[in-house]
């Protein structure tokens, strides 16, 4: 006799935890409700706002050359042979010996990054046979005065 009183008991349990489970959702309904309404609000106004900031247009500057790319430079002995022997802007210098590397071809096939040296180009880059193009600028700026 003790099990069936235990059935009996259990589909008590059952349906109070159903009728309680059908409670719940009415009370969540209602706070869900309250919360949209506030959390709606906000999202209007920070809308408004940004479509006022992209509506001002920014004002464009002109770019100004550095002055001191701009100064004459005298360049040594050693890179007055490829770029000459008047005094010359530090990008002028870059430039003519951009022109000398292409002309006579010593662009690393492989590696473009790469430059091999001939012999004026040595005595420039400190004797190393192979130089890269952003140690180049550096060992050039030796040369220049």
């Amino acid at each position: 006799m003790a099990k069936k009183a235990t059935k009996k008991a259990a589909p008590k349990k059952a349906t109070a935890k159903k009728a309680t489970a059908k409670k719940a959702p009415a009370k969540k309904a209602t706070a869900k409700k309250a919360t949209t309404k506030k959390v709606a609000a906000p999202k209007a106004t920070a809308k408004k706002a940004t479509a006022k900031k992209v509506a001002a247009p920014k004002k464009k500057t002109a770019r100004k050359p550095n002055p001191a790319f701009m100064k004459a430079l005298t360049p040594s002995s050693a890179l007055a042979e490829i770029v000459g022997a008047t005094a010359l802007p530090r990008t002028e210098v870059v430039k003519k010996i951009w022109a000398y590397i292409k002309k006579h071809n010593l662009q690393d096939a492989k590696n473009r990054r790469n430059i091999n040296a001939d012999d004026k180009l040595k005595a420039v880059f400190g004797g190393k046979k192979t130089v890269s193009m952003f140690e180049m600028t550096k060992l050039v700026s030796s040369h220049l005065k």
